[in-house]
């Protein structure tokens, strides 16, 4: 995974870890969620296309 992919997974696991201790941040839980799932498309694109950065 490149330093992108690190990057977002990690801001994604802090919002979610944030928005589930903080209710009024709620939101924050949906960020992390999507770019979770981001970090894991680009994860798997670059494994399936077969491509090493």
């Amino acid at each position: 995974m490149n330093i992108l992919g690190i990057i977002i997974a990690i801001v994604a696991l802090i919002l979610l870890f944030t928005g589930g201790f903080v209710q009024s941040l709620n939101f924050l839980l949906w960020v992390g969620i999507v770019l979770l799932v981001i970090a894991a498309i680009v994860l798997l694109l670059r494994f399936i296309s077969g491509r090493r950065v």
